[in-house]
């Protein structure tokens, strides 16, 4: 059975989507911008900072589920400029290392709000 989540401590869908969805034993969690969830706008301080806020918000929503980091299976990172991966490896490896999600990661066009990164991800809530 499906079960739609919707954030309460993390920052708000800017689209008709829900935060995560929760069916059996697996979450998928929708793509997270940099949002400060207080200010609901991209923080300052380019794809580092937006990087680092988007795991952030991954966390957030992680522990509203009752869950965390641990329980990430899978992401996939877009990214506005590949040439940031280097970047975004190092603050994503203190985020979900050393035991590491799969992962998959690509340069994308444009992002919402022309946001510099998003990510996804899927967890196992068992």
């Amino acid at each position: 059975m499906k079960k739609c989540f919707f954030t309460e401590k993390g920052p708000k869908a800017i689209g008709p989507y829900c935060t995560a969805t929760v069916s059996g034993s697996v979450a998928f969690l929708s793509g997270m911008l940099g949002i400060d969830p207080a200010t609901g706008k991209l923080v300052e301080g380019g794809v580092e900072a937006q990087a680092r806020q988007s795991m952030q918000n991954i966390c957030t929503v992680l522990e509203e589920l009752g869950l965390s980091a641990k329980a990430v299976l899978k992401t996939t990172v877009f990214l506005s400029d590949l040439n940031d991966f280097g970047k975004v490896n190092a603050i994503y490896a203190d985020f979900f290392g050393p035991d590491y999600p799969s992962r998959s990661c690509v340069e994308v066009a444009r992002l919402p709000m022309d946001a510099l990164i998003e990510i996804e991800a899927i967890a196992s809530v068992e």
